[in-house]
């Protein structure tokens, strides 16, 4: 019987091959230079986490989701990390804590001004829709491969990754945020003499500061997610573990892995979705 597919088939797969050897060839320098900074950033944070005595980390985490949140949430934290800390994975979680803390800074440093450039130009919404679209619906799996033939492989890898995989929510969330602010206030600031950057500072970011706190906390949460994944291309952290047990059919292995993971997104979460909902 004929069939057309075996016959005729698109080599999608090799022109996308072509292209990447083609821009690691030329570019891959380039790539290098722009992975400076992210290994400066992700270096000091996780050099600075790991020199600090742990009882201070647990004090600060303490303060943090006090204010944050609430006395039951800081109890939670601290003796949740701690519990961590009494399964050996202190150290990963340091590391962990530092990628997750580097990748959201450049996706805030990013996110946000997209999310407001595509918020005063529909045009500029048109053309990064899709694209976020389809940064959010490529499995994780899929981000490796390419980072690892540009970047190498590593912790800074697994950063750069997984700032590529979070970084759609808060351009999402902050394009939204400030949509949704009520026209007719914009209309009145503007009506009494406000600039387009007073609008935007002092009345669209303030009420559009919960959505973007969201789009943040969803930022976070998958940030979380990948570099667990990212232990596969050689980044550090609580994802080493998870890899490990994989590897050696170790049960054991990957579920403290595994729970120390769990118990740092909720903590991360907690404070995060407290931080939000002040935002009113």
């Amino acid at each position: 019987m004929f069939d057309v597919f075996d016959r005729f088939t698109i080599p999608v797969d090799d022109w996308v091959q072509t292209a990447v050897d083609w821009v690691v060839t030329e570019f891959r320098w380039l790539f290098q230079y722009a992975k400076w900074p992210v290994e400066q950033l992700l270096d000091g944070i996780d050099s600075l986490l790991q020199a600090t005595p742990e009882l201070i980390i647990l004090a600060l985490i303490f303060l943090i989701a006090w204010r944050a949140a609430s006395i039951r949430v800081a109890a939670f934290s601290v003796v949740a990390l701690s519990f961590v800390g009494f399964l050996g994975l202190w150290p990963e979680t340091m590391t962990t804590l530092a990628m997750v803390i580097s990748a959201v800074l450049v996706c805030v440093l990013i996110g946000v001004p997209l999310g407001i450039a595509a918020a005063r130009s529909d045009l500029v919404e048109s053309v990064i829709r899709p694209v976020l679209d389809a940064m959010q619906t490529t499995p994780a799996f899929v981000y490796l491969v390419p980072v690892v033939m540009l970047f190498s492989v590593g912790t800074v890898a697994g950063v750069i990754a997984t700032i590529i995989f979070a970084s759609p929510p808060i351009i999402r969330l902050t394009n939204l945020g400030i949509r949704q602010v009520d026209s007719e206030v914009v209309e009145a600031a503007r009506a009494f003499g406000a600039t387009s950057r007073q609008i935007l500072t002092e009345i669209q970011i303030p009420l559009a500061l919960r959505t973007i706190m969201a789009g943040m906390n969803q930022t976070l949460m998958l940030a979380i997610s990948m570099v667990v994944i990212a232990a596969i291309i050689g980044a550090g952290g609580l994802g080493v573990p998870v890899f490990e047990g994989l590897n050696s059919f170790n049960v054991g292995r990957a579920a403290v892995g595994g729970i120390g993971i769990v118990i740092l997104a909720i903590i991360i979460d907690r404070i995060t979705q407290a931080m939000a909902a002040d935002k009113t």
